[in-house]
């Protein structure tokens, strides 16, 4: 049995939010709770809200228990990329990416 949680659209670029994702794949959850509580990134903060929820799906909807839990998979996504432009000097525009990501969290039984 496995639950999973999706945020979509996040407002944090990929490449960084992978970083964080890396180092609770394979984990207990409540040790990767407790890894993602104390790095201080803004990944880290957005990871924790999906696996919380990730964990609350498998409590509630399929009556597991969470002290058995681990991160199964933990992926992040590319999503939409938001384009700005910011002017430049003599008279040319520079483009700006402002890109968001999708975090995906699946939790199963050990």
């Amino acid at each position: 049995m496995e639950a999973k949680a999706v945020a979509k659209t996040l407002r944090i670029a990929p490449r960084k939010a992978r970083l964080v994702i890396d180092l609770i794949r394979g984990k207990s959850v409540v040790e990767a709770d407790t890894i993602l509580a104390n790095i201080n990134k803004e990944g880290a903060r957005l990871s924790r809200k999906v696996l919380t929820s990730a964990v609350a799906n498998a409590e509630n909807n399929l009556g597991l228990d969470k002290t058995k839990l681990y991160v199964k998979e933990a992926y992040v996504n590319e999503g939409q990329t938001m384009k700005r432009m910011k002017f430049g000097s003599r008279g040319h525009v520079d483009p700006i990416k402002k890109r968001t990501s999708h975090i995906t969290i699946v939790v199963g039984e050990k």
